[in-house]
């Protein structure tokens, strides 16, 4: 799941996406309202959080232009500022959750999951296809059951590729997903990395997996690739950048 961050606090911004990306997210990190408007412009993003106190502007008017033209991304509020007014103020202007500094991680990341498991967002607890479950709040994935060993890159593309289960993924979905605007990503870096996602899948006994559709994307179902195979995808075993 891709967050935007904004937050003109560096060194807080920067240990909070350090922790948010340990806990399996894609961060892009900007330190003022304009720059969270040119991102907001050009990437998708699951959910927003939003420091209030912006250098060149509050960040309930950026809260506000935000709803003004119908986007319902959730946005949630990270601030000093105590006051009931303060609050009440952004819940009404559409803000979707609401914490305060100073805040621990674990209640960051909990907030933020809570916030995409509601109706119409994009974090359920389990995902699963066929044999081959994922557990959104533990970070784990499973095979039958067991546990399956994946990187942390590995882990969130089959957790991208679950929530889209049976549909196509393009390979611009993906590096989105993925990706944050900081991230190097070299040319092959999807195909390499669903290269070596399909072979774990296929180890492990998996009844579900990865099929390349040339110059389309990628698609999970419960008919796993055969083994040794790329489905036509000319996808290489070398290293991949951003690891």
């Amino acid at each position: 799941m891709r967050l935007l961050l904004i937050e003109d606090n560096r060194r807080l911004a920067s240990l909070t996406a350090e922790g948010l990306r340990k806990a399996g997210f894609a961060v892009d990190l900007v330190h003022s309202a304009e720059d969270a408007s040119a991102a907001l412009a050009v990437a998708g993003f699951d959910a927003v959080l939003l420091d209030l106190g912006l250098p060149d502007a509050d960040g309930l008017t950026l809260l506000s232009a935000l709803r003004a033209r119908a986007d319902t991304t959730p946005v949630l509020i990270l601030t000093a500022r105590d006051g009931v007014d303060d609050r009440v103020r952004g819940l009404n202007l559409g803000a979707d959750d609401y914490l305060l500094k100073p805040f621990a991680l674990e209640e960051l990341v909990a907030r933020i999951r809570a916030l995409l498991r509601r109706p119409g967002a994009a974090l359920g607890m389990v995902l699963q296809q066929g044999n081959v479950a994922f557990d959104s709040a533990a970070r784990l994935a499973t095979v039958a059951g067991r546990p399956l060993d994946l990187s942390r890159r590995e882990l969130d593309a089959l957790e991208l590729l679950l929530r889209r289960a049976g549909r196509v993924v393009s390979k611009a979905a993906l590096e989105n997903g993925l990706y944050g605007f900081g991230d190097e990503v070299g040319s092959n870096a999807v195909e390499v990395l669903i290269h070596r996602l399909r072979k774990r899948l296929q180890a492990a006994g998996a009844t579900a997996g990865v099929q390349t559709l040339r110059g389309i994307g990628y698609i999970l179902t419960e008919t796993p690739a055969e083994a040794g195979g790329e489905n036509g995808s000319g996808e290489s075993g070398g290293g991949e950048n951003g690891e």
